[in-house]
């Protein structure tokens, strides 16, 4: 059964135990967090004395909460005086409770069974009990960051939950690199009672969220975590990066959150039996989800590579070995139509190689052609940002503005910034999803092709070959989906 973590992610009222005026200590952070983000709700702020900080009330004790007026209390002191507290907020009401808290199993053997005493409380007291050891919580809906650091993140329809919270803080990292949001995020901590697979079942009926990107490092039951995600993988794709999946690493999975490593062979195979999209590394399950985010799920994997200038294409094309996508030949009608909008230069086949033959308009036309093809499945599109890219010379060299360097450069810029617009209109028009690959996005955010492709809220990969393997995850969940009957 689906636990009700609305409370959680969507309280009306949180209270934050631990707040005091030392800029260090994580009340005050949390304070100033939840504070920042424009969280709407209710914030009762609790010290040890009453006082004022960041211009907010400070409580002496969550006796002084209105009955009623929250039911998330977010817990930042120490192990020996948590249960009390606990007691009193479910007292006010509270039925969620964060537990940024440590000194519990991680500790040993006297935090384990302060854990055990912990878990047992919030049974007895029907609260939903994420932690402890836990990093926070976010909830771009309700404007929530609930967490003892940064950062915070721009909304979007990826859902995270992490056993780790430094990697928690590195998909929200990732979400402002590429303008791809965040729905909610959560860091299991030490998972005393709601584990991933409780935050990922919440996920699947979220309408906030399309995508879950889980981060795992272990595994108490594999088979009723098995049994659980496949219907969950039905509804929604998931995104699962594994930790301790070597010997070395494993070790430092338990040092980290008290809990073994599973044997990553039988994960791995978990993974393809319950329909889990399993990526290599955290960067990429960030753009795997990313793309799911962003693209719709293609039919097929049938793939055209279009592209300014050849070696992209090479690239993608090799990349592309090995995965579940075909480089299709060009039907004819298509080579055709195509063939008449290009100089003779150009490749004549798949990857479609423009030779820097294209015009105003040939590259939305060609993409909007290809999309539309009932033969073509989805489209890796490379050379975005490279007439920007000469224009950025232009501007910043000592000629600018005069020559006709103005004009030219205006024109760059414009048409690239229209191409990453075409891109996402023809995709979200045709369904034919079109991923879009250059360096530019990393070595230069701001050339107006990739910057437009963020403030479309689309993913714009820094690689062929990481384009072609979020791609070839979206084909991969389409097969799987098929295979059931399910349609995507």
């Amino acid at each position: 059964m689906t636990r009700n973590l609305t409370p959680l992610f969507d309280p009306k009222g949180i209270i934050i135990t631990g707040v005091s005026s030392h800029p260090g200590k994580f009340g005050f952070v949390t304070l100033h967090n939840l504070l920042t983000s424009g969280y709407g709700g209710r914030v009762f702020a609790v010290g040890r004395e009453p006082a004022e900080v960041l211009g907010h009330e400070v409580l002496g004790s969550i006796d002084d909460v209105p009955d009623g007026a929250a039911d998330m209390v977010f817990i930042c002191t120490p192990q020996k005086v948590n249960e009390d507290l606990l007691r009193a907020a479910a007292a006010k009401g509270v039925t969620a409770a964060f537990f940024a808290a440590a000194g519990y199993r991680e500790a040993g053997p006297d935090g384990a069974e302060a854990e055990r005493r912990l878990v047992a409380l919030a049974d007895e007291l029907g609260i939903a009990l994420a932690g402890p050891n836990g990093q926070g919580v976010v909830s771009t809906p309700s404007s929530m960051c609930a967490q003892i650091v940064a950062p915070y993140a721009p909304a979007g329809r990826i859902a995270i939950a992490s056993q780790s919270g430094n990697f928690v803080s590195s998909f929200l990292n990732m979400a402002h690199h590429t303008g791809v949001g965040v729905s909610r995020a959560v860091a299991a901590g030490n998972a005393a009672v709601l584990g991933i697979v409780d935050y990922l079942e919440w996920f699947a009926d979220d309408p906030e969220t399309d995508v879950s990107l889980a981060y795992i490092e272990s595994v108490d039951d594999g088979r009723s975590m098995f049994e659980r995600l496949r219907p969950i993988a039905e509804r929604q794709p998931i995104v699962v990066v594994k930790g301790g999946a070597t010997e070395a690493g494993a070790r430092a999975a338990a040092s980290h959150t008290g809990a073994l490593a599973s044997d990553d062979k039988i994960f791995d195979g978990m993974c393809r039996q319950a329909g889990l999209i399993r990526a290599g590394d955290v960067e990429e399950g960030f753009e795997i989800a990313a793309t799911f985010a962003t693209q719709p799920v293609p039919s097929g994997n049938r793939t055209v590579v279009v592209t300014s200038v050849g070696g992209w294409g090479v690239a993608a094309v090799d990349a592309m070995a090995g995965s579940s996508l075909e480089v299709t030949a060009l039907p004819s009608d298509l080579f055709d139509a195509i063939d008449a909008m290009l100089p003779p230069r150009w490749s004549k086949s798949n990857p479609i190689d423009m030779a820097g033959g294209e015009t105003r308009d040939t590259v939305p036309e060609i993409l909007g052609m290809v999309a539309g093809h009932p033969d073509v499945d989805a489209i890796v599109f490379l050379g975005l940002g490279i007439q920007s890219n000469t224009a950025a010379m232009m501007r910043n060299g000592r000629f600018f503005p005069d020559f006709g360097l103005e004009r030219i450069v205006g024109f760059h810029e414009r048409q690239d910034a229209r191409y990453a617009t075409a891109v996402a209109e023809i995709s979200d028009r045709t369904g034919t999803p079109i991923v879009v690959a250059t360096e530019l996005a990393d070595s230069h955010p701001d050339n107006p092709g990739p910057a437009a492709m963020r403030a479309a809220g689309k993913m714009c990969h820094a690689s062929a070959g990481r384009a072609v393997r979020s791609l070839d995850a979206l084909a991969r969940r389409g097969a799987w989906l098929h295979s059931r009957g399910i349609k995507p």
